[in-house]
C-alpha cells in the first residue's frame, strides 16, 4: 500500500503541472500617495488559476523590500501552493527609496554609535498609506477578500511586529525576518511586553527569524549559548530578537499563534528564503487538508470522501472567516482524472462535480466532467458540459471539442 500511495501522490502532482494551463500574470504598477506626497512603486502577481471571468477571490500576501525580495516570495510561494499553501494575490511593496524614514518607528539621532544621516521615524505615516490608500487600491482593483499576511525583513521586519502590535487589525499573518527590534533602544520591545500582556491576539498569526551566522560581528566567540551574556552593543540586535521571541512564547493569554526559529548556517542577508519558507508553512498549517492518505487510497467510500470535505470546509471557513472551498480547483481535477485512471469511476465523478460546486465559472471544471461522460460512454451528458465550458470560456479549444463529442455521439 505504501508504494501505491506514493504513485498516487506524484500522480496527482503531474496531472496538476500538466492542468496548471493558466500561467501567472505579474503587473507592475504605481499610485501616487498623498500622505507620503511621491509616487510609489508595487507590483501585483495574480494566481496561477485566475480567471477575470471567474468570480473568485483570494487571500493576499503583502512583501516590505518588494522588489528585491520578489524572487525569494515567488520560489517559496510557487513550490508550496496546493497542499500547503492557498491561491493567492501577492504584493510586492517597493522600499528602494526612503527605506529607513518609513520602516523604523520612532526619530533617532545615534545608531550604534555613530550619528544617523537619514530620515527616521515615518512608520506611523508608511501604515497609514498602506491602510488608506494601497489596501484600497489593490481591493478595488483586484479579486481580493480580508485575509491578508504580511513580510517584512531588517527594518521591514521591524515594520512588520510594529504593525501586529499597534495595528493589528489590518493583517492577520505576519512573517518578522531577522527584524530591528533593537531599533532606538529596544522601543518596539517594551511596547510588545506590554501589549501581549493585556491585549487580545487571538485569531493572529507570527512568525519570527533570526540568523546566527554571526551574532557578533566583532567577536566570534558569542554564540546561541552565550550571547544573552554578552552586552555589547553588535550582540543587541539578536538578543532583542530572542528576549522578545522568549517572551512572546510565555504570553499563552494573548490568543498570539507565535513561532520562531533559529537559522544557524544563515546571515542576514540570506535568512529570508528560508524564513519565507517555513514561515508561510507555519501560517497556513491549518490549511494542509487533512487524512490525504484516506483521499489517495483506492478503497474509501465516496461518503468517506464526502465528509472529509465537509470537515475541510469547516476548518477554512473558521480560519478564513468566510466560506472557501475545500480544495484548490486543481486538487479536485487532478483526484478526479486519478481515480479515473484507476478504475473508480463513481469517486471520480464526485471529484468533478464538487470542482463545479465550488468553481463555477471554470470551464475546465466542465470540460473534465465531460471527459468522465466520455469513458462512461454517456455523450449526451458529455455533451451538455463540454458545451457549458465553450458558453463560459468562447475558446476555440472547446469548440473543437464540442464536434468531437458530437461525432462520438452519431457513432
Amino acid at each position: 500500500m505504501n508504494k501505491q500511495i506514493r504513485f498516487v501522490a506524484s500522480l496527482i502532482l503531474l496531472i496538476i503541472s500538466q492542468n496548471s494551463i493558466i500561467a501567472q500574470s505579474t503587473v507592475n504598477d504605481s499610485i501616487f500617495s498623498k500622505t507620503l506626497n511621491e509616487q510609489r512603486e508595487f507590483w501585483v502577481q495574480l494566481p496561477e488559476n485566475y480567471n477575470p471571468n471567474n468570480k473568485e477571490k483570494y487571500p493576499v500576501v503583502y512583501l516590505l523590500d518588494g522588489f528585491s525580495l520578489k524572487n525569494n516570495l515567488e520560489t517559496v510561494y510557487n513550490n508550496y501552493w496546493g497542499h500547503y499553501l492557498p491561491h493567492m494575490i501577492l504584493v510586492g511593496i517597493s522600499n528602494r527609496e526612503n527605506r529607513t524614514r518609513d520602516l523604523t518607528i520612532s526619530q533617532v539621532k545615534m545608531r550604534r554609535g555613530a550619528s544617523m544621516d537619514q530620515n527616521t521615524g515615518g512608520a506611523e505615516n508608511f501604515t497609514k498609506f498602506i491602510e488608506e490608500e494601497l489596501i484600497p487600491h489593490i481591493d478595488g482593483k483586484f479579486p481580493t477578500t480580508p485575509y491578508r499576511t504580511l513580510i517584512g525583513h531588517s527594518y521591514a521586519g521591524l515594520f512588520t511586529v510594529n504593525m501586529l502590535i499597534n495595528h493589528a487589525h489590518l493583517f492577520e499573518n505576519y512573517i518578522a525576518i531577522d527584524p530591528s527590534i533593537e531599533w532606538d533602544n529596544q522601543k518596539l520591545l517594551g511596547e510588545a511586553k506590554i501589549k501581549l500582556k493585556s491585549d487580545s491576539f487571538k485569531g493572529k498569526s507570527l512568525f519570527v527569524s533570526l540568523a546566527a551566522e554571526q551574532l557578533n560581528m566583532w567577536d566570534e566567540k558569542v554564540t546561541m549559548d552565550n550571547i544573552m551574556e554578552d552586552s555589547s552593543e553588535f550582540s543587541l540586535f539578536a538578543r532583542s530578537i530572542i528576549e522578545f521571541s522568549k517572551y512572546a512564547e510565555t504570553q499563552k493569554q494573548s490568543g498570539l499563534n507565535f513561532s520562531w526559529k533559529v537559522y544557524p548556517e544563515d546571515l542576514h542577508g540570506t535568512v529570508p528564503l528560508p524564513s519565507m519558507q517555513d514561515g508561510l508553512v507555519f501560517l497556513f498549517d491549518w490549511y494542509q487538508f487533512k487524512s490525504p492518505q484516506l483521499y489517495n487510497n483506492p478503497e474509501t467510500k465516496v461518503e468517506t470522501i464526502m465528509n472529509l470535505l465537509k470537515v475541510q470546509e469547516k476548518i477554512y471557513l473558521s480560519h478564513f472567516g468566510y466560506a472557501f472551498p475545500p480544495m484548490i480547483d486543481e486538487m479536485l481535477n487532478a483526484y478526479g482524472y486519478m481515480n479515473l485512471q484507476m478504475g473508480s469511476p463513481e469517486k471520480a465523478k464526485l471529484f468533478f462535480e464538487m470542482n463545479i460546486k465550488y468553481y463555477p465559472q471554470s470551464a475546465n471544471a466542465y470540460d473534465s466532467l465531460a471527459e468522465y461522460y466520455e469513458s462512461q460512454n454517456d455523450y449526451e451528458n458529455a455533451l451538455k458540459n463540454v458545451t457549458k465550458a465553450y458558453e463560459i470560456s468562447g475558446s476555440d479549444y472547446f469548440k473543437e471539442r464540442i464536434e468531437k463529442v458530437k461525432a462520438k455521439k452519431k457513432e
